[in-house]
């Protein structure tokens, strides 16, 4: 009696055992997946100060008369996807991967940000209707700064918060390398509002910090990669942004030039958020 009593003690505690180490791996499993969506939440959050600046350069693109079709059909997808994500970080989406934001500080730093968009869009909406006055272009001018700035604190929110999973290190850099892609597009614009007249001193010295801020976090995200093939994509980055900084310097605003901003900016934009996505794939 004594000996089948041990039998089933044993067996008891090694089929516990199995279960334990089942269990200790679908936690790891799910803090793996709990890391990489953390990762994806920052990419997300991030890419929406890109595109509040992608929108504005595209209605001045538009405005200048600048492959008018092309860039209205561009800004209608921009805004939409503007609006999926927004709404995709406050209550989730499954096809982006978004999962449902509890934190509520970040939720009423969202909220703000909805607010701010809905006065942004309705000049947005104008544009793609086809009115690009100069009352519609200054009203884009004057409320992107403050939809990109309130997109930005709630980047870093995200970044903060995602601190018990993932590493703050790779979160700070996640963040970083996902502003570059906004200063592509914040430079482009500041380029455009120079072209259409706005603020022309003040823009002028805005693109000049942007260039300057884009050059130094490219060069400080190469000098300090340990992947070999994120460094080598961004130096594919740096090897676009070599061509593209010429026009941007000199602040050239000649009809060649703009036509050659168009043409450098959006592969600068997509090859930056190549080397973002592939930080992201790195995460453990």
């Amino acid at each position: 009696m004594k000996r089948v009593l041990s039998i089933v003690a044993l067996s008891t505690c090694l089929t516990m055992g199995t279960v334990y180490a089942n269990e200790v791996k679908v936690n790891n499993k799910v803090e793996e997946v709990s890391k990489q969506q953390s990762g994806i939440v920052i990419n997300l959050a991030g890419k929406q100060r890109m595109l509040t600046q992608k929108m504005s350069k595209e209605a001045l693109f538009i405005a200048k008369g600048i492959d008018v079709d092309k860039n209205r059909e561009a800004l209608a997808k921009t805004s939409e996807l503007f609006d999926k994500t927004l709404k995709g970080l406050i209550a989730g989406d499954k096809e982006l991967n978004l999962p449902k934001t509890e934190n509520k500080e970040i939720v009423a730093q969202l909220e703000k940000v909805t607010e701010l968009w809905k006065s942004f869009k309705a000049n947005i909406d104008k544009v793609i209707a086809g009115k690009s006055d100069k009352a519609t272009l200054e009203a884009i001018s004057k409320e992107n700064l403050p939809l990109l700035k309130n997109m930005n604190e709630a980047v870093g929110m995200y970044a903060k918060a995602s601190s018990s999973k993932l590493n703050p290190k790779m979160a700070k850099k996640i963040n970083l390398a996902g502003k570059q892609r906004m200063l592509t597009q914040k430079m482009t614009k500041e380029l455009l509002l120079v072209a259409n007249g706005i603020d022309v001193d003040a823009n002028k010295e805005n693109l000049k910090k942007t260039a300057n801020l884009f050059e130094t976090t490219l060069k400080d995200l190469i000098t300090n990669c340990k992947h070999d093939d994120i460094k080598k994509q961004l130096e594919t980055v740096d090897k676009l942004w070599n061509d593209y900084k010429v026009i941007i310097e000199k602040a050239d605003t000649s009809d060649a030039s703009l036509k050659k901003a168009e043409e450098l900016n959006m592969p600068l934009l997509k090859e930056m958020n190549k080397a973002v996505k592939m930080i992201e794939a790195s995460i453990k």
